[in-house]
């Protein structure tokens, strides 16, 4: 037998002298290596999530909210004062090249009630053109048309939350009719559930409702025909640039404003939403695993205290070895062999428990998560990294000891 696999052996079994004293070693390395395996899939599975969320909005779509305004002196932030118009719409969707379709609305949280239950939910006032806009289909009924809208038609399309909340499962909900302000509004449409966002937020919690209708019947306005919001459709994803420069500029020149003032609005696209949130999330995942890097650090500190220990109680047994014929090198491999091993098991179980985590958060609080071969390979081999650098000490003091010194040891 080569003198490999005897070293190896005869490491096995000094570990297992000793169980419980490896195990509390290798702790360190187990929580180190599964944190980074975590999170690494965790972060992952977040851009995953944002790119999915953004593909079903459409990338193709921009944003115009209400920007930060100045009245009397008086500034106030993103959206305190709405400064877009039903016309901004209409004029953005007519006049600037390449724009397909534009939706607007306004929304506010209220109280949804049919017969004895009720619901507080977001409202909205929108466009027969939401579905098509948002990439949202119906999943019963059908959605309100345009001469709902000009009529003002008390119909509403409800998400599948409020559908759970103000019904009995198997219950009729198309055709039945829901109160919002001692308003009744018949239901005629349910949309597809989408379910949470990567905010954390319940996408399915609102009813939809003809703008017109919830403007002046629901909502109430100042003046009508303000929004909250306006969403543009391009043809592809290539037009955003050249249609959100045409908007700033059209929408500037609607509002009367002096090349010196700021804008009163703010146009945002899908990609820049992405992005932020991809960089948010990339960041908290740093943060995470250098935390998680100095509980490696510790676990490698961990490794090389143990194994100085055994260092100095195997010193006898390492001088009767180095009298009989073993070479520097054969007692430096030995300990640095023992050292591997114990980053070895400590990795391959943090390995294991931090793809438990992974799943277990994705099971029990709906994070997303993505395993990674590559990540998780390398965070195997890191701890092996780990392990010799920690044990190149003691292995070392180990192999520089006088045989004769050795054997009087006590």
């Amino acid at each position: 037998m080569s003198f490999f696999w005897l070293t190896l052996l005869s490491a096995f079994r000094i570990l297992r002298r000793n169980p419980l004293r490896a195990g509390l070693t290798m702790l360190g390395i187990i929580i180190g290596i599964g944190a980074v395996v975590a999170m690494i899939s965790l972060g992952q599975g977040a851009t995953a999530s944002v790119q999915a969320e953004i593909s079903s909005l459409g990338t193709n779509v921009l944003i115009v909210i209400p920007g930060a305004t100045t009245v009397g002196g008086v500034r106030g932030g993103l959206g305190s004062i709405s400064t877009l118009t039903v016309d901004d719409a209409e004029d953005i969707e007519k006049k600037v090249a390449g724009v397909t379709t534009t939706m607007y609305g306004s929304r506010s949280i209220l109280q949804v009630i049919r017969e004895n239950k009720n619901w507080s939910t977001v409202v909205f006032g929108t466009t027969p053109v939401f579905p098509d806009v948002r990439n949202w289909p119906i999943a019963q009924g059908d959605f309100f048309t345009q001469s709902d809208l000009d009529s003002a038609a008390k119909v509403a399309v409800l998400g599948k939350t409020v559908v759970q909340n103000l019904f009995e499962p198997g219950e009729e909900v198309v055709g039945s009719e829901i109160r919002i302000r001692n308003v009744l509004f018949r239901v005629i449409g349910v949309l597809a559930s989408k379910g949470q966002s990567i905010t954390g937020q319940d996408q399915d919690d609102f009813v939809v409702l003809p703008f017109s209708t919830a403007e002046r019947k629901v909502l109430g306005t100042k003046f009508l025909g303000t929004v909250g919001i306006i969403l543009v459709a391009t043809a592809t994803r290539h037009e955003i640039p050249a249609a959100a420069d045409d908007i700033k500029e059209l929408l500037r020149t609607r509002h009367r404003l002096h090349p010196s003032e700021e804008d009163d609005f703010t146009i945002r696209t899908m990609e820049d939403i992405a992005k932020t949130i991809a960089g948010t999330s990339r960041t908290m995942m740093l943060m995470l695993m250098s935390i998680a890097s100095i509980s490696l650090i510790v676990g490698g500190i961990g490794i090389m205290n143990i194994l100085l220990v055994s260092v100095t109680e195997r010193t006898r047994e390492i001088g009767l070895r180095m009298a009989v014929g073993a070479k520097r090198a054969h007692i430096l491999l030995q300990f640095l062999i023992e050292a591997i091993i114990m980053t070895a098991i400590g990795g391959l179980l943090g390995v294991a428990t931090g793809v438990g985590i992974a799943h277990l958060l994705t099971t029990t609080i709906g994070w997303p998560a993505i395993i990674n071969t590559e990540a998780v390979v390398g965070a195997f081999l890191f701890s092996l990294i780990v392990g010799l650098f920690f044990g190149l000490y003691p292995a070392n003091k180990a192999s520089k000891m006088n045989p004769i010194d050795a054997l009087r040891y006590e």
